[in-house]
């Protein structure tokens, strides 16, 4: 099962792909993604939007909880047996939301879920092993290590070359250029990295 899941934050300004996905919204992103797109099932405490939207949420959580809602709409969506996850909006506003949301992906990545992150000037994705970049040929590529060291093994098709080793902690990684379709990189098995495709001119 395929899902798209939006998040508050910055409004999402483009296309939502929500064909054949099962739609999750959270808390306030119903502002900016009412009338924009079907919204299957909403979920939070409610508290950015003030009000409670349609169609009415199988329950409503208390502001003071330990997990996001973003968390609590993932777990659903997991519980539910989406394998393949869409998520809009997120960034902008509070960078404290938005460091959250990136983990939301390492949450997806470790579950074995597919996950990318739509906002309005990057996509932005967890991977390890071979890495595919091909499709983004121009554009701007910066690699982040997620959760630890990322030992390079090979990388092809880029502008500048990465050292063997990414610490966590580095910033080596940011600001790369693909060059050709053949573009990849590759970790070692379980090196976790955080891909960030900028969306403008380069």
């Amino acid at each position: 099962m395929k899902g798209v899941l939006l998040l508050n934050g910055e409004p999402y300004n483009g296309e939502i792909c929500a064909e054949d996905r099962v739609v999750y919204c959270c808390d306030g992103a119903y502002g900016w993604a009412r009338g924009r797109v079907r919204i299957d099932k909403n979920v939070g405490d409610f508290d950015s939007l003030g009000y409670i939207p349609d169609p009415a949420p199988e329950e409503i959580y208390p502001s003071e909880k330990d997990f996001t809602d973003g968390e609590i709409a993932l777990f659903k969506m997991f519980a539910a047996g989406v394998g393949d996850i869409i998520i809009y909006g997120g960034g902008g506003g509070r960078e404290d939301h938005f460091l959250g949301n990136l983990h939301l992906l390492k949450l997806c990545h470790s579950r074995g879920v597919k996950a990318v992150m739509e906002n309005n000037n990057s996509r932005i994705f967890a991977g390890e092993c071979k890495i595919l970049l091909g499709e983004y040929v121009g554009k701007t590529v910066s690699v982040l290590p997620f959760g630890g060291a990322a030992h390079i093994m090979d990388s092809k098709g880029l502008k500048y070359a990465y050292p063997d080793i990414l610490h966590y902690g580095e910033c080596r990684g940011i600001s790369n250029i693909v060059e050709n379709s053949s573009a990849y990189v590759e970790t070692a098995a379980g090196d976790c990295v955080l891909i960030i495709i900028n969306k403008g001119d380069i």
